[in-house]
């Protein structure tokens, strides 16, 4: 499963460092799932689900005269054994049913259940972001709702397929699956397998057949019922399809189409081909995640659809495509035994997005991603939490930034410790070794320990089986006489053992490399030169997930830039120069060139740090800025670009932002608007008024700013449709103020559509992240509303008031 909001992944950090002493093992195997075949329709009246199972399954080892499945919330109507009634008890979402014979584990039986599933009464916890992990959802069941499509789907993980069908809903069955799912026939459907009939029915519904006789995990089944536009593609004679809403229809390639190189450049690097029999991806309403590894049946959420101009600059959903897809092998083909070994899963998902940039655009873009992923593990203050936990307090809390983003970047250095072919290798070996099959994180050592024949105890004890990362202060000792140089290494806090690259940097672009072992709170290595180096580099290959601590000078911070190769390099001796540009011609010119970096996300850093008001060239500067705003090819730079003229608030750069209030490029179209304002308003507020609903939603940073400015209350309900994204969702501090001061304004305001807006995005998120009790400060918030409404002089304010408190009763009822 693909996280939600980096945001949101620190936040449930901070609520559950915690780790209650419950050992936390892999559920007992009792009875083996072997089969398992559905018939099911809906009752969209009462969001119900009317079931029929045959389960087929044997006992795993010990002989056994019972069953235990899990079946959360149901209404039980028969249960059969081999086609005769069994006796059974329904407590604690469990059904116990007696057998009526010992079976040994030669002999399997069949399980009839006729059953109704009522997902509104389920009351657990779901994975990360669920509130109520139903399993089974339905969306505007009765069409009420003019702004949202009637849609049903389902939600496994972690264990919430037995909301809608009974199973052993434990990471460690596997099963084969049938399901016929009746549905209104102007409805299309999907689900796991081949599509193998669909069968029109005389009362206006339709019967599809669905088959997959490939075994995998209960929590991977998947069902989805809506009306949908199929986009066809194929990949190897295998169907790939991707299902969005029709309005979604003209660009579902343009979001999807990467699809089938990614399934070659998979198949190629884990030297498995794609091992299941087609591919399709759905985009869903009200997602209670990011996305989901549902075996050949992936589920997005509504943020995956983007229009043309969004999708022109950077599809933000690429990622997550790579990494769902890559948990057909790592999760869905070998799947984690238990949730405390979730990185078998999660990890090499999240590494997936790592090894395509790489491959698809380039090692700077993959680095700049591992960055982002160990700066994300950073903030969340997990230093004390190990990769592998058996010991957690409950196993939604294993999908954080250790299972993931820190999981991503332990990955990486067993990489680069190994070498490619033997990680390449190792990661085929275990694939094949436990295909269809479950694993823990001992296979995974084992695997590569058979592979590359060393031991890599020492590696796992460390990483997977340990907590914390390396944390180090290097300092220097240069010794003229002797040519040498020392390089101290000494670790702060827990003690890491690692092999570290050090690049000495001499004249005339003589670099050499010297790899060394760290082992213990001091090390100290000597090394030799022929002349005094212009720069040290320690951790040159940018390996360790790790804070180092390594104070240069301003000359060799610029040394660093020009001369170092890598995108972290690079990024660091910026970050450096960028502080000393008024005062260092150098710096400055340095920081300069970097407009030019042959990675686009640091010429929008150097230009995000550029002072237009320096002492030394500053037209120099702006002409190489108004290079990038006309002639750069990546919109992104070229929006940031325009942004640095607007800065300047002069005339004179008009006509580029007129020209960049025609670009089909949203990034573009934004930054010229919040320009051009500043020079010249009656232009802006025109163009706005010409701005389909779609293209504002998405550029809504730049048009709140806009409207806020204007004071204009008509454009409140498009401003309080915002205002919570704004607040809680972004990491920039100017756009969480920004919106900040718009929900005060809204509090105070007569506007009604505008606090029914507001309001209901309220009761939306607070149900959403209640887990986290976002709902507890939304009724806060909420509160502050009624308080602005009784000390307003409104004259409709108890009509508002009361829309306000309906918001509140929905968040408390809950």
């Amino acid at each position: 499963m693909k996280k939600i909001v980096v945001v949101f992944l620190l936040f449930i950090t901070s609520i559950t460092q915690a780790q209650e002493k419950i050992y936390r093992a892999e559920r007992e195997k009792i009875n083996d799932l072997i089969h398992t075949k559905l018939k099911v329709d809906f009752n969209f009246e009462k969001s119900q689900l009317n079931g029929e199972a045959w389960i087929t399954l044997k006992p795993h080892f010990y002989p056994t005269n019972t069953l235990v499945l899990d079946a959360k919330s149901f209404d039980i109507h028969a249960v059969k054994i081999n086609n005769s009634e069994a006796p059974f008890n329904y407590s604690d979402n469990e059904i116990t049913i007696e057998l009526g014979k010992t079976y040994t584990r030669t002999e399997t039986y069949i399980v009839y259940i006729k059953y109704t599933a009522k997902p509104e009464e389920v009351t657990q916890q779901g994975s990360k972001f669920i509130t109520d992990a139903k399993g089974l959802y339905f969306i505007d069941p009765l069409d009420e709702d003019p702004e949202k499509p009637t849609q049903i789907w389902t939600q496994g993980e972690t264990e919430s397929s037995s909301c809608w069908f009974p199973t052993i809903d434990s990471p460690n069955q596997k099963s084969s699956q049938e399901i016929y799912m009746t549905v209104p026939d102007k409805f299309v459907t999907l689900s796991n397998g081949d599509l193998i009939s669909q069968n029109k029915n005389s009362n206006g519904t339709r019967t599809d057949y669905w088959k997959m006789d490939e075994k995998h995990a209960p929590y991977l089944f998947f069902m989805g019922v809506g009306d949908y536009s199929v986009v066809n593609d194929t990949w190897n004679g295998l169907k790939v399809d991707y299902y969005v809403e029709p309005e979604y229809e003209y660009v579902a390639k343009d979001i999807f189409g990467l699809t089938p190189e990614m399934l070659t450049f998979f198949s190629n690097l884990t030297g498995v081909p794609y091992p299941w029999d087609k591919y399709s991806q759905i985009v869903v309403r009200d997602y209670v995640s990011g996305a989901m590894e549902n075996t050949t049946a992936v589920v997005h959420g509504e943020d995956a659809q983007q229009h043309k101009g969004a999708l022109i600059d950077e599809n933000k959903w690429e990622e997550t495509i790579a990494h769902e897809l890559f948990h057909h092998w790592f999760g869905d083909y070998v799947t984690t035994e238990s949730w405390a070994n979730l990185t078998v899963n999660e990890s090499f998902a999240t590494y997936s997005v790592y090894l395509w940039y790489q491959y698809k655009y380039g090692q700077d873009r993959a680095d700049a991603h591992m960055e982002s992923d160990i700066q994300t593990y950073f903030q969340s203050d997990s230093e004390s939490k190990d990769l592998v936990r058996f010991y957690y307090k409950d196993k939604e809390h294993m999908f954080d930034p250790v299972s993931y983003h820190k999981g991503n970047a332990i990955l990486n250095m067993l990489r680069d410790y190994l070498g490619d072919e033997a990680f390449f290798e190792g990661m085929k070996h275990y694939l094949t070794k436990h295909k269809f099959g479950t694993a823990e994180a001992h296979d995974l050592r084992i695997a590569y320990e058979e592979v590359s024949g060393k031991d890599l105890n020492w590696f796992f004890n460390q990483w997977y089986f340990g907590s914390g990362h390396i944390n180090m202060a290097v300092s220097y000792d240069y010794n003229t006489i002797n040519k040498t140089v020392t390089v101290n290494i000494k670790q702060l806090g827990k003690a890491f053992k690692f092999p570290l690259s050090i690049d000495v940097y001499e004249e005339n672009g003589v670099v050499n490399r010297h790899n060394v072992w760290v082992n213990g709170d001091d090390s100290s290595f000597t090394l030799n030169f022929t002349k005094l180096p212009k720069l040290v580099n320690v951790d040159a290959k940018r390996i360790l997930l790790g804070k180092i601590s390594d104070r240069k000078t301003l000359e060799q911070y610029i040394y660093q830039y020009n001369n170092a190769p890598k995108y972290l390099d690079r990024k660091i001796a910026l970050e450096e120069i960028a502080k000393e540009q008024q005062e260092n011609k150098d710096a400055y010119n340095t920081l300069l060139k970097a407009l030019n970096d042959s990675y686009y996300e640091l010429q929008i850093y150097a230009l995000q740090q550029l002072d237009l008001f320096p002492k030394h060239q500053k037209k120099d500067a702006i002409n190489k800025v108004i290079a990038l705003a006309q002639n750069n090819t990546k919109t992104l730079v070229k929006a940031e670009a325009i942004k640095v003229l607007g800065k300047l608030i002069d005339p004179i750069y008009r006509n580029y932002f007129l020209k960049g209030i025609e670009s089909e490029s949203n990034a573009v179209l934004g930054a010229s608007l919040v320009s051009l304002y500043q020079i010249d308003k009656p232009t802006v507020l025109n163009k706005l008024k010409q701005l389909n609903e779609a293209t504002k939603e998405s550029l809504s940073d730049a048009i709140v700013n806009i409207y806020i400015n204007e004071k204009d209350k008509t454009n409140l309900p498009f401003i309080a449709n915002n205002v919570l994204k704004g607040m809680f969702l972004s990491q920039d501090k100017r756009t969480q103020n920004m919106y900040g001061e718009a929900f005060k304004w809204i509090s105070e305001s007569d506007n009604k559509e505008a606090i029914q807006n507001l309001t209901n995005n309220f009761v939306k998120l607070g149900q959403q992240y209640k887990k986290f009790n976002f709902d507890q400060m939304a009724v806060n918030m909420l509160n502050q509303m009624v308080y602005k409404q009784h000390q307003s002089s409104n004259t409709n304010k108890k009509e508002l008031i009361v829309i306000i408190k309906t918001g509140m009763a929905k968040l408390i009822e809950q």
